[in-house]
């Protein structure tokens, strides 16, 4: 995004990650949101879900909760978000109409939605860091996501309950 010389960006980093196991299987996804000396903690879990769908959750709270105009740097292990949006494959997912090829439907559309929309208001920098390779904040959310993955009462992931349902493009 380019940034809108008027509006005073609050700079602010975020870590996250997913976590599913088995995968598919129950899941969860923790983040951290920094700003300054303040810091928050985000998680939650799913009866039901994929790693990715995870990863993505963890990026999409973490950036829903930012209320104003905030220069993000976001720091995840997945790099099915990295690539995705640095390489513009999402972009030409959502041009094409959510279709990858002429017969292969995007996976996860609603939560690539979710995330394009979370992104609008803000200048956002995804950057790929390598899990479990002791970086504290990422060792973090990894603890974050597999506590929630475990949690009773969790919620039904709905977007992946209709990805099992075959597309067919006429």
């Amino acid at each position: 995004m380019i940034l809108n010389q008027e509006i005073q960006y609050k700079p602010v980093l975020i870590y996250t990650d997913g976590a599913a196991a088995p995968n598919p299987g129950p899941g969860g996804y923790g983040a951290i949101l920094i700003y300054g000396k303040h810091q928050k903690e985000f998680s939650g879990g799913f009866q039901k879900t994929t790693n990715n769908r995870m990863e993505m959750m963890a990026a999409i709270i973490a950036l829903e909760a930012l209320h104003e105009a905030c220069k993000v740097t976001l720091r995840t292990d997945s790099k099915y978000i990295v690539d995705t949006i640095n390489k513009g494959y999402v972009f030409k997912w959502r041009d094409n109409g959510w279709w990858r090829t002429k017969k292969d439907k995007a996976q996860n559309v609603d939560l690539w939605k979710r995330l394009l929309a979370a992104c609008e208001s803000h200048d956002v920098l995804f950057e790929w860091v390598p899990g479990h390779a002791g970086i504290l904040e990422n060792e973090q959310c990894d603890q974050l996501a597999t506590t929630a993955a475990k949690q009773d009462n969790m919620l039904i992931d709905e977007g992946y309950i209709h990805s099992l349902t075959p597309v067919i493009k006429e």
